[in-house]
């Protein structure tokens, strides 16, 4: 797993934190978009995937 995968999940957590607290969310899916929309969008500005084959133990 990579530094920005790490950063990536953790800002879907907050993400759902946020949500859960200010409104009644309807699911993960929901939740989830936010991380989702800003991986795209890193993804897009550097040219390269968010998402590597590593693991947490590598």
């Amino acid at each position: 797993m990579t530094n920005t995968e790490l950063v990536l999940n953790m800002l879907a957590e907050v993400a759902a934190t946020e949500i859960s607290i200010a409104r009644q969310p309807y699911g993960f899916k929901e939740s989830a978009e936010t991380a989702k929309v800003a991986r795209e969008q890193l993804e897009s500005k550097t040219g390269k995937s968010a998402v590597s084959k590593l693991n947490a133990k590598d």
